[in-house]
């Protein structure tokens, strides 16, 4: 697993020898820091769709809770960051610990979380969690084995609390 997770990793990098994608990947991870992108797009939500503010301010709050959870098992596992012998980073790190990635972990629960949230969450908020996930690969920065727990932490902590995000006793902030 190690080295598929390793070459899986230098194909990812390489293609951030592109200055276009690796522009765009940079963007992307600066937006990224401590789901910031994610926690900005709830809050802007509640505060335009005022119908549905509380299910806006869960939803934003599902994301966090999920940023939350990933920063304490990175924690626990310590796992370092990837170090490519031939290719530095294309982005510096506020920590040294890579598994699982933040990054993904708050992009997936936005995924489900604002996903849910009517038509404009189902359309741009997937694939633009999907490209956060990637950015963290070709900035050389997780293996995807970190991208992947991540998602999946980000996703079945969303998925946890999907029924509490629709709830319409809650909505009554």
């Amino acid at each position: 697993m190690r080295e598929v997770d390793h070459r899986l990793l230098s194909a990812m990098r390489d293609c951030g020898t592109d200055p276009r994608v690796a522009a765009a990947a940079r963007a992307l991870s600066f937006s990224g820091e401590h789901g910031a992108l994610w926690l900005a797009a709830g809050l802007l939500g509640a505060g335009v769709d005022r119908e549905r503010r509380g299910a806006w301010l869960r939803g934003t709050a599902l994301i966090g809770a999920a940023h939350l959870a990933s920063m304490g098992v990175k924690r626990v596992v310590r796992r370092p960051r990837p170090q490519l012998t031939d290719r530095q980073p294309l982005v510096k790190t506020l920590g040294r610990h890579s598994f699982p990635s933040s990054h993904a972990t708050s992009a997936a629960a936005a995924a489900v979380a604002l996903g849910a949230l009517g038509p404009f969450g189902k359309q741009v908020v997937p694939p633009l969690a999907a490209a956060m996930c990637v950015s963290r690969l070709v900035v050389g920065v997780h293996y995807p084995s970190d991208v992947a727990a991540g998602a999946a932490l980000g996703g079945i902590t969303a998925g946890i609390g999907a029924k509490w995000l629709k709830t319409r006793e809650a909505s009554r902030v």
